[in-house]
C-alpha cells in the first residue's frame, strides 16, 4: 500500500472511533479493514461492565466482514483520538486465521504511522489442525 492509501484507511478507522462505546476505559478505538476485493469494513470497541464480554474494534470489523462473506484481507488500520492504539494479542490471533501477511497500520496520527505485517507482530500464532 502507498502511504496515501495507508493514511486514507487510518482516517476511516479514526472516523469509526467516534462511534465506540467506552464508558469504562474512556479509550475509543476504531478499525478499518480493507478486504482483497476493495471493500472496507469498520468496527469499534464496545465495552461491557463484565470486561470479557466486550469486543475490540479490530475483531468488530473482522466479524462484520465475515458476516458479509468476506474472508480475504489486505490491510487493517487501528486508530484512537485518545492516543496511539495497536492490536492486542487476541486480535492478532484472530486475524492470523485469515492472513499472516495482513498489513497492520497504526500510529498517533496519520503523519506518524507504522505499518507491519501481522506475522511480524505475532511470529508464532496458535494453530489447530483443520478437520
Amino acid at each position: 500500500m502507498t502511504q496515501e492509501e495507508q493514511k486514507a484507511l487510518f482516517r476511516r478507522a479514526m472516523e469509526a472511533s467516534r462511534r465506540a462505546y467506552a464508558p469504562y476505559s474512556g479509550f475509543h478505538v476504531g478499525a478499518a479493514l480493507l478486504a482483497e476485493d476493495g471493500r472496507i469494513f469498520t468496527g469499534v470497541n464496545v465495552e461491557n461492565a463484565s470486561y470479557p464480554a466486550g469486543i475490540c474494534a479490530e475483531r468488530s470489523a473482522g466479524t462484520a466482514a465475515v458476516t458479509q462473506g468476506c474472508r480475504e484481507f489486505k490491510a487493517l488500520a487501528v486508530a484512537s483520538p485518545d492516543g496511539e492504539a495497536s492490536m492486542c494479542g487476541i486480535c492478532r490471533q484472530f486475524f492470523s486465521e485469515f492472513s499472516r501477511d495482513l498489513a497492520v497500520i497504526y500510529g498517533k496520527d496519520e503523519e506518524h504511522l507504522t505499518a507491519r505485517k501481522l506475522c511480524e507482530l505475532l511470529p508464532s500464532d496458535f494453530v489447530l489442525p483443520k478437520a
